[in-house]
C-alpha cells in the first residue's frame, strides 16, 4: 500500500478497527489535550510499507495529555488502572507531559504536541486523537515525510547537543528497528 501525505495516515488509521477501539478507550478519559503517540502510530505505518500482514506487537501504547492543574504521578497511575480495565489487552502507558520536563530535566513543555516535537525521532513523534466528532486527528510537529520514506533520524531537538545526539543513537541501537523494518534507512549523526 501507498502511503503519501497525512491524510493517508488518517485514513489508515480510521480503517484499523483495533487502532479506533484504542483511541476511544483514551478518549473516554476525557483527559485534556490527550493523544496517543510514539510506535502506536510509527509502527502501522512502517508495517503498511513493508507490507506486513500481521500487526508488529508494540511494546506500549502510550497515552500523553498535559495538565498543569494536577501534576501527581499517581494519577497518572490511576489513570492507567481505568484503562487496563477497559481494555486488558493493551500494554498502556500513560503520562502527563505538563510534568514530564521534570524527569527528562530540560525546560517546560507548553503542550502534549511540544512534547511529542521533543521525542527523539522524527519517524516517531507522531500522535493521534479523536475529535469531538470522533474523526482522527494526528499531530506530526516534525512532519511525516521521514516516516513515510522510512527514513529513522534525529528531531531537531535531538540533534541540538552532544548528549541527546547520544541518547538518539544509543536508541538506534537499543530499539533496533532495523531487524523488524528491514527497509528502513538509519541517519546516524555521531
Amino acid at each position: 500500500m501507498k502511503l503519501e501525505s497525512e491524510q493517508d495516515i488518517i485514513k489508515l488509521v480510521k480503517d484499523d478497527e483495533w487502532m479506533m477501539k484504542i483511541l476511544q478507550n483514551a478518549k473516554s478519559l476525557n483527559l485534556p489535550d490527550w493523544w496517543i503517540c510514539a510506535g502506536f502510530v510509527r509502527s502501522k505505518i512502517w508495517d503498511t510499507l513493508h507490507d506486513y500482514t500481521e500487526r508488529t506487537p508494540v511494546p506500549d501504547v502510550d497515552v500523553i495529555y498535559f495538565d498543569n492543574s494536577n501534576l501527581d504521578e499517581k494519577v497518572e497511575k490511576q489513570l492507567e488502572q481505568k484503562l487496563k480495565s477497559i481494555n486488558p489487552q493493551i500494554p498502556w502507558s500513560v503520562k502527563n507531559e505538563a510534568r514530564m520536563h521534570v524527569v527528562n530535566n530540560i525546560p517546560p513543555y507548553s503542550s502534549s504536541t511540544d512534547a511529542i516535537s521533543k521525542f527523539p525521532e522524527t519517524a516517531t513523534a507522531l500522535g493521534l486523537t479523536l475529535d469531538e466528532q470522533n474523526n482522527v486527528v494526528l499531530t506530526a510537529p516534525c512532519g511525516v515525510e521521514d516516516v513515510l520514506n522510512l527514513l529513522l533520524k534525529p528531531t531537531p531537538y535531538f540533534e541540538e547537543t552532544k548528549e541527546r545526539a547520544k541518547i538518539y543513537e544509543e536508541r538506534i541501537v537499543k530499539k533496533n528497528w532495523k531487524r523488524i523494518w528491514g527497509k528502513v534507512k538509519v541517519h546516524h549523526i555521531q
